[in-house]
């Protein structure tokens, strides 16, 4: 179980397909919302994804799920609304330590109290399945593709191709918080940069995307909109046809990631101990060693101390020199 959102939802796959490898003959389903589905629908590991209906009630919901008579529950989401199904369905269920009290002492004093060795959200998963023998198998998330997006996704680039044979690179200037936002000016110089290079571009993200996806896009005549244009499977399909992907703190990231797609990754209010860096993945993640680091857990609607130095002072110029190298390797 694990409600939301597109990165967290991701990095779940790890255990799925770890639980999958270990107990080939399960029944394995995933619980996630509705609009998340697609993330899951087309994992090989999983034998349904399941979904509240719009308006169901947990009652409700516990009571479809009931007949399934589970041997295990795994709450891999931890908040409210998950505590509640827990006492709905009864059965063994189990949780995995979200370290709130070291997360938010290193917020308040830039001090980090975790636990030494640590491991990042998608090993922490684990912890749901203690007794069930499984181990992170060293691979990376999985978004598993239908035929279908990849015929959306090729049909729309086939449409904009001006110049075959270019590499394509995707940039995903979008975020929910601001504090996460890459400056759009960096966005347009690096969109700019990559057209003088002779790469093609595409820029992805959701219809709240839209309007800053354009202006990046006006930016250099190599660059295409698809932001509000794609779903998840299409917008993942897009990621897989790309040679990398520049991107901020965002699901976006972990969705290059589980298809395989190279990453750049800017990051600014959050950092590694949180536990959401790019995971297992051919990426490299760029950031600014800041006092001031982190300011909160997921971001903001603004920089605490009015300056946004965390993304504001990484140049497109270092990015540019980043994707390069990752591209290289």
């Amino acid at each position: 179980m694990r409600f939301s959102s597109i990165g967290d939802i991701l990095l779940t796959t790890p255990l799925i397909r770890a639980l999958r490898a270990r107990h080939p003959g399960a029944r394995i389903d995933a619980l996630t919302k509705e609009r998340f589905a697609p993330l899951l629908a087309d994992n090989p590991h999983l034998d349904a994804v399941l979904a509240p209906a719009e308006g169901e009630s947990l009652t409700a919901l516990a009571a479809r799920l009931r007949p399934a008579r589970y041997t295990h529950h795994l709450d891999l989401h931890g908040s409210l609304r998950s505590r509640q199904l827990r006492v709905l369905l009864p059965g063994r269920w189990r949780g995995y330590d979200k370290h709130r009290l070291a997360r938010g002492f290193l917020v308040l004093t830039r001090r980090n109290y975790y636990p030494a060795g640590t491991p990042p959200v998608p090993e922490r998963y684990f912890e749901a399945a203690e007794g069930l023998d499984v181990r992170p198998d060293g691979g990376p998330p999985e978004f598993g593709l239908g035929a279908a997006a990849f015929a959306e996704a090729d049909a729309f680039l086939a449409q904009r191709e001006t110049a075959p044979g270019r590499a394509l690179i995707a940039l995903a200037p979008g975020a929910a918080h601001m504090t996460k936002r890459w400056p759009l000016e960096h966005w347009k110089a690096l969109a700019r940069e990559l057209g003088a290079a002779g790469k093609r571009v595409v820029v992805v993200g959701g219809p709240e995307d839209v309007a800053a996806a354009e202006e990046v896009a006006r930016a250099s005549p190599a660059a295409v909109v698809a932001a509000g244009k794609f779903g998840l499977q299409g917008t993942g399909a897009l990621l897989a046809r790309a040679s990398a992907l520049v991107s901020g703190d965002t699901g976006v990231m972990h969705m290059a990631t589980g298809v395989g797609t190279p990453v750049v990754a800017l990051f600014g209010p959050t950092v590694e101990a949180f536990g959401f860096f790019p995971y297992r993945a051919h990426a490299t993640v760029v950031q600014r060693e800041l006092p001031c680091r982190p300011c909160s857990r997921m971001g903001g609607p603004a920089c605490p101390l009015g300056h946004h130095a965390c993304l504001r002072e990484i140049g497109p110029e270092a990015v540019a020199a980043a994707l390069a190298t990752l591209e290289a390797k």
